[in-house]
């Protein structure tokens, strides 16, 4: 899949994170902020190189806001905003490529 318009998913509520995906400029460009980035930046960055690679999607500037936010709501809000980038609303495939 290509990232074609910019895009946001998730919100800044505790338990959250907020993302938010561009068009990429031939690589995966990341960006995180989060009070807890000493302890699960890592973590996150994998989690999200994951989801990436599962969507198909290696071009692309993403930003994490994280609030605490569980891997699989994290999963969720990447696959939300790419589905939002492409423009489709119906039919979706929740889950399908998020393993």
């Amino acid at each position: 899949m290509k990232v074609i318009k910019a895009a946001m998913s998730g919100t800044m509520e505790s338990c959250d994170c907020q993302v938010t995906i561009e068009p990429g400029n031939g690589i995966i460009s990341f960006n995180l902020e989060s009070a807890v980035i000493n302890q699960y930046g890592n973590r996150i960055k994998q989690v999200t190189m994951q989801t990436l690679k599962n969507l198909n999607i290696n071009d692309v500037n993403i930003t994490i806001i994280d609030k605490g936010a569980l891997d699989c709501t994290i999963k969720a809000r990447i696959e939300s905003a790419v589905y939002r980038s492409l423009g489709q609303f119906e039919q979706m495939p929740w889950g399908g490529a998020i393993k």
